[in-house]
């Protein structure tokens, strides 16, 4: 290695920290891919390193990210020790790699097989705001025990929901304030703005940065400053509030099959049409249920009430009504999810204060696209939800629902 690179000194516990765990944050422009990339090249000097780098989805990986880890080698002068293939760095005097894959599969509906890589000693999350999925991070943080070198887990964001599993179990459960850097038991917290990294930005993006703070001091504080909110930008529904639950004569229940790793969820409404209320309560919602586990919780929590039910499971409707319960697919055809969104738009939404999932989901569940399609991730309790309210919206006549 030729050349000498400064980083900003905030980043100087990646490189001499002993911790497990590494929360580097901040908002646009503050450096942190370009600290991070030049962290794990230096890294791969040392002997006995795999380095597994990954985003929620990573596709041409030659394409998308690799390019900005080899930029930073040429910055080094060390274009001769790496080789770089489609989806790999090794650093050819010592051997030691960085491995380049998605979370998700390419298809988008299932978690590829990381958690099987073996001889991992760090593993990297980028743009890990994606990944709202615990138990899924969880998998591959366990399988990181190699006793060849230290091991490091380094999540990097861009500062999102405070519903969001990583806010909830490294900043709230332990009592850290968004923007804290320092060390606290395991983790070390990395925290820079654009401030940090002046020197590098073009006049006319920071131009831009000042026009936002004038104007929008709000996005700037998230977006910018790098600031956790309570609700993120763009989400789907803003017409919501907490409230007691009131069942009314026009009331049935929601559900969505979830998988190995989704929620299947359950949720009672109730549609007030003088007023223009719909009414939501949560029932349940866990991964990995089995047919038996739903029977089984919605006998509990449905009895003989009428399931609006997702129709993409006709195998397990046709069980749960051999099992006694009344339930119906939901009409779903092209359009409906956004049709449904409108309708749903137009009433005044009640949750009851104890329903945390439904409240996390409404907090986060966003738009995609510039408002085309909501964004996949937090839609299964409000999926369920729009199952059930658009079943009662479209009856005109109030009353207990039985479909067999």
């Amino acid at each position: 290695m030729s050349s000498k690179i400064n980083v900003n000194e905030k980043y100087i516990p990646l490189f001499q920290g002993n911790t497990r765990y590494y929360i580097v944050t901040g908002g646009r422009g503050s450096g942190k891919s370009y600290a991070i990339n030049l962290f794990l090249n230096t890294l791969t000097y040392d002997h006995g390193h795999k380095v597994l780098f990954t985003r929620f989805t990573m596709t041409s990986a030659h394409t998308s990210i690799i390019p900005e880890f080899t930029d930073k080698i040429e910055l080094m002068g060390a274009q001769d020790d790496f080789r770089v293939t489609r989806d790999e760095i090794i650093n050819q005097t010592t051997d030691s790699a960085i491995m380049f894959k998605g979370i998700r599969t390419s298809s988008g509906n299932q978690t590829a097989a990381l958690k099987s890589l073996s001889g991992v000693t760090t593993f990297v999350v980028d743009e890990a705001e994606e990944l709202i999925e615990e138990e899924v991070f969880d998998k591959i943080d366990l399988s990181v025990r190699s006793n060849k070198q230290q091991n490091r887990v380094i999540l990097i964001l861009n500062p999102t929901s405070k519903e969001h599993w990583i806010y909830k179990r490294f900043f709230e459960a332990r009592g850290i304030e968004g923007g804290f850097n320092g060390v606290h038991t395991d983790t070390t917290y990395i925290h820079t703005t654009y401030m940090d990294n002046k020197a590098n930005l073009p006049d006319s993006f920071l131009h831009s940065i000042y026009e936002m703070k004038l104007k929008r001091p709000e996005k700037y504080e998230h977006q910018i400053l790098g600031g956790w909110v309570n609700q993120k930008d763009g989400t789907v529904y803003t017409n919501w509030k907490k409230g007691p639950f009131v069942e009314l004569n026009k009331t049935c229940l929601g559900q969505d099959f979830g998988f190995s790793e989704d929620l299947s969820t359950l949720v009672r409404v109730s549609v007030d049409d003088y007023t223009k209320t719909i009414f939501v309560k949560e029932m349940y919602g866990k991964a990995g249920m089995t047919t038996s586990d739903i029977i089984t919780a919605n006998r509990q929590y449905a009895g003989t009430d009428l399931i609006i039910a997702d129709n993409h499971e006709p195998r397990l409707i046709h069980e749960m009504r051999d099992a006694g319960l009344n339930v119906t697919p939901a009409k779903q055809k092209k359009g409906s999810i956004l049709s449904g969104i409108a309708m749903l738009q137009d009433y005044d939404i009640v949750v009851d204060p104890n329903s945390h999932g439904v409240i996390r989901e409404l907090n986060n569940y966003v738009w995609k696209n510039k408002g085309s399609v909501p964004a996949i991730g937090y839609d299964h309790y409000m999926d369920a939800m729009r199952y059930a309210a658009m079943f009662l919206i479209g009856r005109p006549n109030q009353g207990n629902y039985v479909v067999r």
